[in-house]
């Protein structure tokens, strides 16, 4: 039987020929990344293990990147546990404020990360790498602060869906709609401990920051990870970003799927998963009127430079709503700057929109833009269960950065095509 582009990283990381669906490895690690919610934990239990050392001080990464900058004094503490642990540890990749981003965006763009790589982080969207055709999967601080000090993780390796995507997106359509659709359509536990693959033609009409949202959300469906097969809008972007020569798996030709799904990209609408799960999805035509009070544009997510151009191609030479907020989050330092000398900030900020420094921030409920009893937010994050950005009577509807643009403007949840259609 042949194997995924999963099992195939995973047999190679385990010093194995082949693997098989349940089996239980142990495989060596490329990477292990820790944030500040997660990482002070791990930084506790690694002195359980007696090692003094973490195993490879260039393969382990520490981002503040949640409640930084610092939104009161715990938070101080958690960020300065990383701050003290690195310092010891002489730990490489340490990114603190200033120079921090986003962690899944910051990784791919600093180039720690290529493909073939086997990446695990203490942090669910850890699976955003697969964009890159790499294995990356979220974990317990425990199993992190076993990778730091052994440099090895144990998995159980996973059946596979294949997603064949052929044609292309229309006009203001774009990954987030694609994965919202998925979502929606397998639900939240549709891929359960699976790995979601992506094939077919279609991927060549994507972009990598399309790829990387998809890759992102994997875990929003159950799944272990998503993954990309390595093209040569990957290898341009590698290039570009990671000095190291890529290691290409591609799946057998008689690979095993659990199942095989058919996607033409063309057919995507512009999609909203409303409170609250991301796979209480609707298509814009049949969202109806709902008054919003709040709009965030970035995070891990769609934080990317697209995805603010995108949204600033809507919101250029209009308003915000008088009663909504509107918050910009670019995902690193490089994007925030990026936007700033295209003139996007310009467009933000006439528009009556807030810019922030690059952090998590809301998407978690932690600062800068906490929602209140019974207000509505429209976000391009990945999470709306309930209380996630606020008040546990609060609602997030998620949504693409050209919807969240869209709906900033009219105050509800709106079609970016006719809002750009009326203007």
């Amino acid at each position: 039987m042949g194997m995924t582009m999963t099992q195939k990283i995973l047999a190679h990381h385990a010093k194995l020929d082949s693997v098989r669906p349940g089996q239980l490895i142990m495989a060596d690690l490329d990477l292990v990344l820790g944030n500040d919610i997660t990482a002070p934990v791990a930084i506790n239990e690694f002195s359980k293990f007696g090692r003094d050392k973490v195993f490879d001080k260039e393969k382990v990464a520490l981002v503040p990147d949640h409640f930084a900058p610092n939104k009161d004094i715990k938070a101080a503490q958690q960020c300065k546990c990383l701050r003290t642990f690195a310092g010891d540890q002489e730990i490489t990749n340490y990114f603190d404020v200033g120079q921090m981003g986003i962690e899944h965006a910051l990784l791919p763009e600093k180039g720690l990360v290529g493909a073939g790589d086997l990446v695990i982080g203490a942090d669910s969207h850890t699976c955003t790498y697969g964009a890159l055709g790499a294995f990356s999967t979220g974990v317990g601080s425990t199993d992190m602060a076993c990778g730091m000090a052994i440099g090895q993780a144990w998995f159980k390796v996973p059946t596979a869906i294949k997603f064949n995507l052929t044609g292309k997106f229309s006009p203001y359509i774009c990954g987030k709609d694609l994965i919202l659709h998925i979502i929606g359509m397998i639900g939240v536990d549709g891929a359960l401990y699976q790995s979601m693959e992506f094939v077919g033609d279609g991927i060549a009409n994507m972009t990598m920051d399309d790829r990387f949202t998809v890759a992102n959300m994997a875990i929003e469906a159950g799944a272990k990870n998503g993954i990309f097969p390595v093209d040569e809008i990957t290898l341009q972007y590698l290039k570009e970003h990671c000095k190291r020569t890529p290691v290409i798996y591609e799946a057998d030709s008689d690979a095993e799927y659990a199942q095989v799904i058919d996607i033409d990209l063309a057919s995507i609408k512009s999609t909203v998963a409303f409170p609250h799960l991301p796979s209480n999805t609707r298509t814009i035509d049949n969202v109806g009127e709902v008054k919003i009070d709040q709009v965030v544009i970035g995070s891990c997510t769609n934080g990317h430079l697209s995805d603010l151009a995108m949204a600033a191609s809507i919101l250029k030479g209009k308003k915000v709503a008088p009663w909504v907020r509107c918050i910009i989050l670019p995902a690193t330092q490089k994007i925030w700057k990026e936007a700033m000398h295209a003139g996007l900030f310009d467009i933000f900020i006439d528009s009556g929109c807030a810019v922030s420094t690059p952090t998590c921030g809301p998407c978690l409920g932690g600062h800068m833009g906490i929602l209140a009893d019974g207000e509505r937010a429209v976000s391009t994050t990945n999470r709306n269960f309930v209380g996630r950005m606020g008040h546990v009577k609060s609602e997030v509807y998620l949504a693409s950065p050209a919807v969240a643009a869209a709906s900033a403007v009219t105050g509800y949840i709106s079609d970016p095509k006719k809002v750009q259609e009326d203007r």
